[in-house]
């Protein structure tokens, strides 16, 4: 194997991306688009096509695809339109998410679904859709999830739902990566700290409480959803070949303490 900028290429590669309209998401569909790939924008918001249109804009490939990750059918539908759309798939980053924000005596279990619904469940159906089409057609493939901190870590900020839906994306990811290496399917998570984004705006709002939780960042500060790129673009190219069931921490030093 030869070592060269080249294995970080992903031209001719072909990339779903959940939750890519916004933020985190974002930023990953533009890295993609950057080193070559081409890229399914899903969303759960119809018509918000900005990310897919910059990208054509710029000279790549991008298409819009509206898709609500807690619903099967529309999994399956935005993984059979990115085939259809690009010829194959490669590369499916789960960064679809959403949070509550609760005491947990007082988490519902409206709540509670919504968000195990969107961050675990969802982010399982979507990897068994994108995973049949890399088995069928004995191409392997690469899954990244964006898990977070608080997999790993607890909080008194009242996100007990969050937590369990992040810890439960981290043993998926290792259970995933052990069931589907026969096929050449490579599963890891991405597990940010605090980053800039409409998710976070409450937080930043509270000068107490971010400056808290600022704080317990070894750099001092949030992270922007740029600083999540490279991770992604080491997991879905030739330079992460031997790697697999891992997390990678891009928190700015929140969890060495």
């Amino acid at each position: 194997m030869r070592v060269s900028r080249d294995m970080f290429d992903l031209s001719g590669k072909v990339a779903i991306v959940t939750g890519g309209s916004r933020g985190i998401g974002k930023a990953i569909c533009h890295g993609l688009a950057t080193f070559g790939a081409a890229v399914t924008v899903a969303g759960i918001s119809p018509g918000n096509e900005d990310t897919a249109r910059q990208i054509r804009e710029s000279g790549g490939r991008a298409v819009y695809v509206p898709c609500d990750v807690s619903k099967p059918d529309q999994c399956r539908n935005a993984v059979a339109q990115a085939v259809a759309t690009f010829g194959r798939l490669d590369i499916l980053v789960n960064n679809a998410g959403t949070a509550t924000v609760d005491p947990a005596e007082a988490v519902s279990e409206e709540e509670w679904d919504r968000v195990i619904g969107v961050n675990l469940r969802g982010l399982f159906f979507m990897s068994q859709a994108a995973a049949r089409i890399m088995i069928e057609r004995k191409t392997g493939g690469r899954i990244i999830n964006i898990g977070s901190i608080f997999g790993t870590v607890g909080s008194e900020i009242g996100a007990s739902v969050y937590h369990a839906s992040k810890g439960g994306v981290m043993i998926l990811t290792r259970a995933l990566a052990c069931e589907w290496a026969k096929y050449g399917i490579l599963v890891n998570t991405i597990g940010p700290g605090f980053i800039k984004t409409e998710m976070t705006r409450s937080i930043e709002e509270v000068p107490e409480l971010y400056r808290l939780i600022r704080d317990r960042h070894a750099l001092k500060r949030f992270g922007v959803p740029e600083e999540i790129v490279g991770a992604v673009i080491f997991f879905a190219s030739d330079a992460s070949t031997f790697v697999t069931g891992q997390n990678l921490y891009v928190d700015g030093g929140y969890t060495v303490w």
